[in-house]
């Protein structure tokens, strides 16, 4: 089901540990992939002859699709993008144009990726805003109460992942949301991890705002979606300029498209943009296997040697993300040395240069566990990881 799954390296059993970075792909979307690259190549909702009504209805469907997938009230409030990082900085440069100004403040955590920091800070220095931190705790979890003195009447947005994609905590979103509703500020929800290993439902969630990569779920690269509520689609302007995102264009004055073309400006990733469909079925029919994510934080925090980073005070507040580090070893040796024995990990600071800071180290070492990893490839990594350390002490 998923080819790359069944390669050797160095003669050995491919185990990828890798999946936070990016997941593999199974062959139905490959195949989606193929076809729509071949046999629908043709530019979308511009045309009436076949191949590009067949290239429209792909991604339109493909709109359903999130919309389903994600529970958003109306495929208007689905906007195709390149990935995360692009939906977080339209939002950041759209809701910013319209809702920030001198003055105002940005509340984001000391837990994101920097795709959900560098975006606010560049719009803090284009507005003269101000950037505001909410801690975490030396466990990795979230400080609520810190969170809350935060918020202010100068408060313009709250952006927080769903799931730390270095800490593996799942963040309680939606209390989250409510608390900073209850002052009247909107939340962006970085889903990047959580729409892998989280049900979401963004109705249930009350996010304002919902970003996410489709190649962390399965589907193509170059593609990602942004959820948002309509009323904010409606006001804010839009990110980019050009064809398919205008209504009429005269010299005099250019009116938008609706909703979601308003923000789909140009040529859209037409080949890749479809795979969500494939990817979004495999996502249902995967279950997560709780016995390894158990197995392996059993493994490591029962070893005198480990210090994990984000240490779960429940039994959902985890998901199988887990990075470490170890005593007197360097965390890209043993990556190195994992490597060798076919097991392919994370090493560095994971685009998350403030929360190594945080926990004062210059790196980790992570395994990033999918609901196709075996609990065997769990034992093996175990295994092969004590020997790395056992060879590097």
């Amino acid at each position: 089901m998923f080819p790359a799954l069944g390669e050797k390296v160095y003669g050995k059993p491919l185990v990828y540990l890798d999946n936070a970075a990016t997941t593999q792909r199974p062959l139905s979307v490959v195949e989606k992939w193929r076809r729509m690259a071949l046999e629908r190549n043709a530019n979308i909702h511009r045309a009436v002859h076949f191949l590009s009504s067949e290239a429209t209805a792909e991604y339109e469907a493909a709109r359903d699709a999130v919309r389903d997938f994600i529970g958003a009230a109306d495929r208007s409030e689905i906007v195709f993008t390149s990935g995360a990082t692009a939906s977080i900085n339209l939002v950041a440069f759209s809701f910013g144009e319209r809702f920030v100004g001198e003055g105002d403040e940005i509340i984001v955590t000391e837990a994101e990726h920097h795709s959900n920091i560098v975006p606010w800070q560049m719009l803090c220095e284009r507005k003269k805003a101000h950037l505001r931190v909410a801690r975490v705790s030396d466990d990795g979890h979230l400080d609520l109460d810190q969170l809350s003195s935060l918020l202010s009447p100068k408060t313009r947005i709250v952006a927080v992942a769903h799931v730390s994609n270095v800490l593996g905590i799942v963040n309680p979103v939606k209390e989250i949301v409510a608390l900073c509703h209850s002052r009247s500020v909107p939340v962006l929800v970085d889903g990047a991890q959580g729409i892998v290993h989280c049900k979401v439902d963004v109705q249930d969630i009350d996010c304002d705002f919902y970003a996410f990569s489709g190649h962390k779920i399965y589907a193509a690269t170059g593609t990602g979606v942004l959820y948002a509520k309509r009323k904010w689609l409606d006001e804010m302007p839009p990110y980019m300029g050009g064809g398919e995102m205008i209504e009429t264009v005269n010299f005099s004055g250019t009116t938008y498209a609706r909703p979601p073309h308003k923000f789909e400006a140009g040529t859209q990733n037409i080949s890749a943009v479809p795979t969500f469909i494939p990817a979004l079925e495999t996502a249902r029919l995967m279950g997560e296997d709780s016995a390894v994510g158990k197995y392996i934080l059993d493994a490591l925090t029962s070893d005198s040697r480990i210090t994990l980073y984000g240490v779960p005070r429940g039994t959902t507040d985890k998901v199988p993300v887990f990075s470490f580090s170890v005593k007197g070893v360097h965390h890209e040796d043993l990556a190195l040395i994992l490597d060798k024995m076919g097991i392919a990990v994370r090493s560095g600071q994971m685009c998350a240069e403030p929360l190594m800071d945080r926990f004062g180290v210059t790196g980790m070492l992570r395994a990033s566990f999918a609901p196709y990893n075996t609990l065997e490839e769990a034992k093996y990594f175990i295994e092969s990881l004590n020997r790395a350390i056992e060879m590097l002490l």
